[in-house]
């Protein structure tokens, strides 16, 4: 059977966030898109070496946000969990380095 429309979660998105602790209180919505955008947001992150973190709940949720939205305190939690995973895998990497 042929479906018309795509499924929602077979559409490639992302979203990037960024956090200044001079400036904001939370992270907040810095790029998003679905497709070319998409790709080009994963592609400048490998780049910069920005980690990248894959969960479609969260970044369903995070594309209802508008760019430079704050993210709303009921993502905290997941945002904190994953910060704290790049924090020590930075950690790891460092002192693999010295």
């Amino acid at each position: 059977m042929k479906q018309d429309k795509q499924d929602k979660t077979d559409i490639d998105r992302a979203v990037a966030l960024g956090y200044d602790p001079e400036r904001d209180e939370a992270p907040r919505v810095l790029a998003k898109g679905s497709g070319i955008i998409a790709e080009n947001i994963r592609r400048l992150a490998q780049e910069h070496g920005i980690p990248i973190h894959e969960d479609q709940l969260l970044t369903d949720y995070l594309m209802a946000l508008d760019l430079y939205q704050e993210i709303p305190p009921e993502v905290y939690p997941v945002v904190a969990e994953i910060l704290a995973f790049i924090y020590r895998m930075n950690q790891k990497f460092n002192s693999n380095e010295a």
